[in-house]
C-alpha cells in the first residue's frame, strides 16, 4: 500500500511537469498482482486528482487560453472515449506496437522544436499572431494523441507538448499548462467510461488518487520555476527513459 501511494505521488508530480507518470504507477500495480486491464483502468481513475492538481498549479499560465482549451478539450474528450473503448475492444498488441514510434517521434519534436518552428515560420512567412490555434492539423493531432491517452497514457503529455510546440507560438510553460488540462480531461472521460464496463481495484484507486493529488500540486509548483531549456531537457530525459522501458517490455 505504501508502494502504491508513493508511486501515485511520483506519477502526479511527473505528470504535472512532464508527463509519463503512468510508467511509474503501471508497473507497480502489475507487481501487486493486478491484471493489465484492471491496472490500466484503476490507474486512469486514480490519476485524475493529480491531473487536476497540476492544472490548478498552472492556472496563471492558463490565463487567456480559454477558447483554446474549449476547442482542444472537446477533441481530448472524444479521443479519450475512443481510446478507452479500444482498450476493451482490441487485443493489446494491436495498439501497443506503435507506442514506441509515437514516443520517439514526440521526443524528436520536443528536442528540436525551436529549430523546427523557426524553419516552418520562415518557409510559410507566417507571423506569430497567425498561429494562434494551430488550425485543423493541431486539433487532429491532439485528438489522436488523446485516443492513445485513453488507451494507455504513457508519454501522452510529451506528445501533447511536442505537437503544440511545433504549431503554436507560445512559451513552453503555457503549453505545459494546456497539457495538464487535456490530460485531466482524457483521464476523467476514460475513467467515467470504465466505471460502467470494467472492474476497478478500489484500494489501488484510493491510494493513487491520494498520492497523485499531493504530487500534482508539488510538481506544478516545481515545474513552473524551470526555464524552457531545463523543462525541454527534462521532457527529453524522461521521455527517453519511457521509450527504453516501452521497448524492453
Amino acid at each position: 500500500m505504501l508502494g502504491v501511494f508513493a508511486a501515485g505521488a511520483g506519477a502526479g508530480a511527473l505528470n504535472a511537469v512532464v508527463g509519463s507518470g503512468t510508467l511509474i504507477t503501471f508497473p507497480v500495480l502489475l507487481a501487486t498482482g493486478l491484471s493489465p486491464v484492471t491496472a490500466t483502468v484503476s490507474n486512469a481513475l486514480g490519476l485524475i486528482p493529480g491531473s487536476v492538481g497540476g492544472a490548478i498549479g498552472y492556472r496563471r499560465e492558463l490565463a487567456g487560453q480559454g477558447r483554446r482549451l474549449r476547442r482542444f478539450g472537446a477533441g481530448a474528450a472524444l479521443g479519450g472515449l475512443a481510446g478507452a473503448t479500444l482498450l476493451l475492444a482490441l487485443p493489446a498488441e494491436a495498439f501497443e506496437t506503435i507506442v514506441p514510434t509515437l514516443v520517439g517521434l514526440a521526443l524528436v519534436l520536443v528536442a528540436f522544436q525551436p529549430l523546427i518552428s523557426r524553419a516552418v515560420r520562415a518557409r510559410r512567412g507566417e507571423r506569430p499572431s497567425s498561429r494562434r490555434d494551430g488550425g485543423a492539423p493541431l486539433l487532429a493531432g491532439l485528438t489522436l494523441a488523446s485516443v492513445y491517452g485513453g488507451y494507455f497514457a504513457a508519454a501522452q503529455g510529451i506528445i501533447y507538448v511536442s505537437l503544440m510546440g511545433l504549431l503554436l507560438d507560445e512559451p513552453l510553460q503555457r503549453l505545459n499548462a494546456v497539457k495538464n488540462v487535456l490530460a485531466a480531461i482524457v483521464n476523467a472521460v476514460a475513467a467515467t467510461f470504465f466505471l460502467f464496463v470494467a472492474d476497478f481495484d478500489w484500494t489501488a484507486v484510493a491510494l493513487i488518487a491520494a498520492g497523485s493529488a499531493l504530487g500534482g500540486r508539488f510538481g506544478a509548483g516545481a515545474g513552473r520555476r524551470f526555464s524552457p531549456a531545463v523543462l525541454r531537457a527534462l521532457i527529453v530525459t524522461v521521455g527517453t527513459v519511457a521509450l527504453v522501458q516501452l521497448l524492453l517490455r
